[in-house]
């Protein structure tokens, strides 16, 4: 019997084996859905970079690049109206969202979304930069982030988030579908201070 609660649903704290232990990136590609946080690179409690290579089609980008978790507590890397952005959803009740100023124009071009995480312990805060095409467009403070779960039943998507939306001016399902093409997502951790 183990009485432990929240502690049992991180491998490293309850014991036992976990797929993604000592993984330090992730590659995925538009289409990936559904992964749980059990198949899915730990980001929480440490600096990560998330790298996107997207194409915009003439119409302008629009959707869900990269997200995970929902409603209730998540992030995301998007493109609402054509402006890329990364937004981080603590427990639906504080959202920080670091986003560019302008539109990205129609083609290729890369997306990357760095959170610099303060450290001293677990769900602190941190700085998010966000980067087109290795330029600086966007700076931010996240104050808070969860520590343990993002949720027991929401998912990773690539392209599109399934279930209850992470940022509520996107939507989800196929409201939040990208409108362009996403080749590639890079996630990359940088180990736990």
């Amino acid at each position: 019997m183990d009485d432990r609660t929240l502690q049992r649903a991180i491998p490293a704290l309850a014991g036992r084996p976990d797929l993604m232990a000592g993984r330090t990136s992730l590659t995925l590609s538009e289409g990936m859905t559904g992964m749980s946080e059990n198949v899915f690179i730990d980001v929480k409690n440490r600096s990560f970079a998330l790298t996107a290579e997207v194409v915009i089609p003439e119409q302008g980008g629009n959707g869900a690049i990269l997200v995970q978790g929902g409603r209730f507590g998540g992030w995301a890397l998007y493109m609402l109206n054509g402006v890329p952005a990364f937004q981080y959803n603590f427990l639906n009740r504080e959202r920080y969202t670091v986003a560019a100023d302008k539109p990205l124009p129609p083609g290729k071009a890369t997306v990357r979304f760095e959170f610099a995480y303060d450290g001293g312990g677990v769900g602190r805060g941190g700085t998010g930069t966000l980067f087109v095409n290795d330029e600086k467009v966007a700076e931010g403070r996240i104050d808070r982030t969860q520590p343990l779960l993002f949720s027991a039943d929401e998912t990773a998507d690539v392209g599109i988030d399934l279930q209850t939306p992470v940022v509520e001016a996107l939507g989800a399902g196929d409201q939040s579908r990208f409108t362009g093409q996403i080749p590639r997502v890079t996630v990359e951790v940088k180990p736990s201070p």
